[in-house]
This record gives C-alpha cells, sequence and structure tokens, in this order.
C-alpha cells in the first residue's frame, strides 16, 4: 500500500505539471520557497500538527503552482518549438496511401497527453466525420490541400439528440471541436451542412468549428454554416487569410482573438448578425478585431449583437458591402447594455462602412483608441504564433 501512495501521489504532481504547461500562463522563478531541514518548513519553524513532511511539501507545491499562475511570459516557448520533434500522420479516403482514413482516428492514436508536435496532413476528399480533439492532445496541426480540396463536415444542431437522448445544446453540435492549447489548422474547410434556418426557428444553431482553448492559429481555412458558424468560446486565437460563412451571430463566443485579411461572407435570408461576442466583465481581456478584412454577401446584417453586456468588437481597414444595416449594432434588446459594450470602426471602406448613421454608443476610433487592435500583440501573439 505505500508504494501504491508514493506512485499515486508522483502521479498526481507530474500531472500538475503537465497542466501547468497548459495554462495561459507560465514560469520560471520560485522565490521564496526554500527546502528547509527535516521535519521543518522552510521558515525553520516545526511542520504543522499531524502533517507529515510529504503532505507539507504538497502544500508547498500547491502555492508554487499558485504563484506561477500570476505571472505572464512564455520561458516555455523556446523548448516547446526547438526540443521536441515533429511527427506527421497521414489521412487519406484511400486505406492504402495513408496511415488513417478518418480524422478521428489519427487523433485518437495519439498518446493520452500529447506534448509534442504532430502534422495530420488530411489528403483531398470531403471527411463526413464529427471530430474532437480532447483536452491533453495538445500541440496538434490539421493540414489539408486546400481549401477547396479538404472538407470535414457534419450535420448536428443544438436539437439533435444527443447520446443521452437529451438535446446537444449549441456547443455540442461542432463538427469538428478543439479543448486543447497550441492548435493549428491550415488550407483546410470545416462545415456544418444544415441549411439556413427560417426567420425564429428554434434549436437551429449548428457550430462549423469550437475553439475551446489557449494559443490556435488558423491560416487558409474555411468556416462554413448558417446560424452559430464559429464558436470562438474561449482563449487566444489567430485567423489568417480564412473563409468565415454564415446567416445569425456566426462568429460568436468569448474568445480574444484577431481576425487578419480574412472574408466575411453572410448568406442571411432576411436580416442576420455577424458577430455575438460573449465579454460578461468589464475585468475579462475578450474581443474581436478584424484587421484589413472585407465583409461581403447577402440580407442586411449588423455587424454585431451584444451577446454579453461588456462585449467588444472592432473592425479596422475593412471593407464592407452595402449589406450592413446602417445603424451597425443592436444591443439584445438590452438598452442598458449600450453604456457598457465597445464597439468600433477604424478607416474602413466600402459603401457599408459610412459611420453617419451608426447607433450613438459605438465608436468611430482615434489613431490611439485603434492601437492596442491592429497587431499581433491584442492576442499576445509574438509569445505563441510564428508566421
Amino acid at each position: 500500500m505505500p508504494e501504491n501512495r508514493r506512485s499515486l501521489r508522483a502521479l498526481v504532481l507530474f500531472l500538475l505539471v503537465l497542466l501547468l504547461l497548459h495554462s495561459r500562463t507560465s514560469l520560471c522563478h520560485t522565490k521564496g520557497l526554500r527546502p528547509g531541514g527535516r521535519g521543518r518548513s522552510p521558515a525553520g519553524k516545526p511542520l504543522p500538527q499531524n502533517m507529515t513532511r510529504v503532505q507539507y511539501s504538497e502544500q508547498q507545491f500547491m502555492k508554487w503552482v499558485k504563484f506561477v499562475g500570476t505571472l505572464k511570459h512564455s520561458v516555455f516557448k523556446t523548448a516547446k518549438n526547438k526540443l521536441f520533434p515533429s511527427s506527421t500522420l497521414h489521412v487519406n479516403k484511400n486505406p492504402a496511401a495513408g496511415d488513417f482514413t478518418s480524422i478521428q482516428d489519427a487523433v485518437d492514436s495519439l498518446p493520452f497527453i500529447n506534448l509534442v508536435r504532430v502534422v495530420i496532413k488530411v489528403h483531398a476528399g470531403v471527411y463526413t466525420e464529427k471530430v474532437s480533439i480532447p483536452p491533453l492532445k495538445s500541440f496538434i496541426t490539421i493540414e489539408g490541400a486546400g481549401a477547396d480540396k479538404t472538407i470535414v463536415q457534419w450535420g448536428d444542431t443544438a436539437q439533435t439528440p444527443g447520446p443521452r437522448g437529451q438535446p446537444m445544446g449549441t456547443y455540442g453540435s461542432a463538427t469538428f471541436a478543439v479543448n486543447s492549447p497550441y492548435f493549428i489548422a491550415k488550407n483546410i474547410t470545416f462545415k456544418n451542412t444544415t441549411p439556413v434556418p427560417k426567420p425564429g426557428a428554434k434549436g437551429k444553431q449548428a457550430v462549423a468549428f469550437r475553439m475551446s482553448a489557449d494559443t490556435a492559429a488558423f491560416w487558409g481555412c474555411s468556416f462554413l454554416g448558417a446560424q452559430d458558424t464559429l464558436y470562438d468560446h474561449l482563449g487566444r486565437h489567430y485567423y489568417k487569410d480564412c473563409y468565415l460563412e454564415g446567416s445569425v451571430d456566426f462568429i460568436f463566443g468569448n474568445a480574444l482573438s484577431l481576425f487578419e485579411s480574412c472574408h466575411v461572407h453572410a448568406i442571411a435570408q432576411y436580416t442576420g448578425a455577424l458577430t455575438a461576442q460573449g465579454r460578461s466583465s468589464m475585468l475579462e481581456d475578450t474581443g474581436f478585431s478584424f484587421l484589413n478584412c472585407k465583409v461581403t454577401g447577402s440580407g442586411a446584417l449588423y455587424l454585431g449583437r451584444a451577446w454579453g453586456p461588456f462585449s467588444r468588437v472592432v473592425f479596422a481597414y475593412t471593407w464592407m458591402d452595402n449589406i450592413i444595416i446602417p445603424k451597425g449594432w443592436y444591443n439584445w434588446g438590452d438598452p442598458t447594455r449600450e453604456m457598457t459594450v465597445f464597439y468600433g470602426q477604424y478607416k474602413c471602406t466600402g459603401p457599408g462602412a459610412s459611420f453617419a448613421g451608426r447607433v450613438s454608443w459605438s465608436r468611430e476610433l482615434t489613431d490611439e483608441e485603434a492601437k492596442p487592435f491592429l497587431s499581433l500583440g491584442f492576442i499576445d501573439g509574438s509569445e505563441w504564433i510564428k508566421k
């Protein structure tokens, strides 16, 4: 039994370190934590009553973990990028031409805790499957043969029955869901095949892609759906040269994300909304920034709806077609949100970009106000993005 307990403690401590590697913040200092003598605390005082030295050490370790979480820098960045080798897996519709025929099988083949950059190359084809990457399988790259050639698709909605017969909800409807950090996707399409719902339809939220972890980057990807296409759930994310299509709230969530040189296309039949950013407190550092993007499509489109009472969205240097509703923004039926949201434009162009008709509680940003939204610094990108 003592051997089993020691092994269990060692495993718990190991897992805590691994979870630390997956946290948003990192640490290299252990200031103020020095080992003490036998039977004594670091300060030289006797150990607390009814506490063994092992228990005391574990207590001190947890204090150190909490201290780690208060610091913000990237000491593990070099080790992750240079010391861990890469491996490549191939997914192909032809069993004779690849390692796997489905993306989920390739993901499932990785260790329960993955600390090595693994590139999963998905060859041309339409992969009709639902994919989920679990929290501890980090450092995965999904690379297609081109967004027009490699497509992952499924057709669940919020009202689709889940494993226990209950509706799976918006969160569970995602065709492709990522729950682990340091994810990268390149040159691939994520699609929810659910058609555009009729106005007022219930339970038709249909997510093509859900990103529920920190530090994710997307290059040359397409996200296709109707209502709630991209669930930009939480974490810091970077989208470059991507195509995003939908009808209502088709970029939504509470992440801190930069969309650079992306094409956003509405397929609303009547009235739609491009964003529904969910920032719920002034203390949350979240929001969406659209930089050098293009907005086109059909229907009448709000730039955003205030899903969260402190919702934050900025469009800068973005071309807008004449589908934009002149008011620009909607308060989600709650006038109190007009005092707390942050909605802005900066040097946008096109027939839909005129600020003249915008709601009074949105902003035409000054150079100084716009500056934080115009670079990778908005998402601390210099720490974790390699262009």
